[in-house]
């Protein structure tokens, strides 16, 4: 079972999984004409309870949630509901039904932690410290908190993920989306965006991604955190990768503002990968150049833009 996975992440996951010879039932939010998918809203007890009592599951991927640091300010009632209630709806099913959950959290509850952000970051420092600045950050730690609490009272069996920064076709854009969505949006409708100096990424395409979540059901290790991104040797600044959109996209940038640091986001992200490359042989091939050409060429066929 793949919650959300009619969703970016959840769509690409899905057809991994499918390709490795897996039965995968996919559940998400809206009506979904396609083989193989259901609709259930994961803040409804009632929906989730029926995805369980009409099927049983080996294994749950747990993608379904509300995205992003201003989404959650501007929906702060969507995101606490699904992203914690939604959750704890499914943590009393894997208590009932004894399951394996993959929980998907975000490189977002480290925060403004200084230092490199490897999985045992949460853990050895009190909250206070990694400076957590948004409620989307604070929801994604309550979730695995609650993962965590389960497990002891209950013996659950859950792995923990932290994507950083994916991108890649079927990320639809809105204005709460990530960088790089927004970017190639506003550039293939000639639309203005801002550009913020002074802050450093690493991103990671989608291929990528969902083929090292996909490993998880091959090394299942309960308890486990990982960190899930590109090369670290990918790293560049925002402006860079704004460069690398108006190339593919084939224009210059007078479509860009560029300002200052973007208030209450963190500048630079040093992130540690060695658990996921380990035990998840998490090994990125698509570098950003071009993966963001993919990207490109994909917001071209859906959004129906000739060259």
């Amino acid at each position: 079972m793949v919650t959300g996975g009619a969703g970016f992440i959840g769509t690409n996951l899905v057809n991994e999984l499918r390709s490795r010879g897996h039965e995968v039932m996919a559940a998400d939010l809206m009506n979904n004409e396609r083989d193989g998918y259901v609709r259930a809203d994961v803040r409804n007890y009632r929906q989730v309870e029926r995805l369980f009592d009409e099927g049983s599951y080996d294994y749950v991927y747990h993608l379904a949630a509300e995205y992003g640091r201003w989404n959650g300010e501007a929906y702060y009632e969507n995101l606490w509901q699904t992203n914690v209630m939604g959750t704890k709806h499914m943590l009393r099913m894997q208590e009932k039904h004894g399951f394996r959950m993959i929980f998907f959290s975000s490189a977002e509850v480290y925060g403004d932690y200084n230092g490199v952000m490897s999985e045992d970051v949460m853990e050895k420092n009190p909250i206070k410290d990694t400076y957590q600045m948004n409620d989307y950050a604070i929801s994604k730690w309550a979730g695995e908190l609650m993962c965590m609490n389960s497990a002891s009272m209950f013996q659950t069996e859950t792995v923990r993920v932290r994507p950083v920064n994916c991108y890649g076709p079927e990320e639809h854009y809105t204005p709460y989306r990530g960088f790089i969505p927004k970017f190639i949006y506003s550039a293939l409708h000639g639309k203005p965006y801002t550009v913020y100096k002074g802050h450093k990424r690493i991103i990671d395409y989608v291929g990528d991604t969902a083929r090292t979540f996909a490993n998880i059901v091959d090394n299942f290790k309960p308890g486990e955190a990982y960190n899930i991104g590109g090369k670290q040797e990918w790293e560049m600044e925002i402006k860079d990768y704004s460069d690398l959109v108006l190339k593919a996209v084939g224009i210059d940038d007078s479509l860009v503002t560029y300002e200052e640091a973007e208030p209450f986001t963190t500048h630079v992200k040093t992130i540690d990968f060695s658990k996921s490359i380990r035990d998840l042989k998490h090994d990125p091939q698509v570098p950003p150049a071009e993966g963001i050409q993919k990207t490109v060429e994909w917001m071209k066929w859906y959004y129906r833009i000739d060259d």
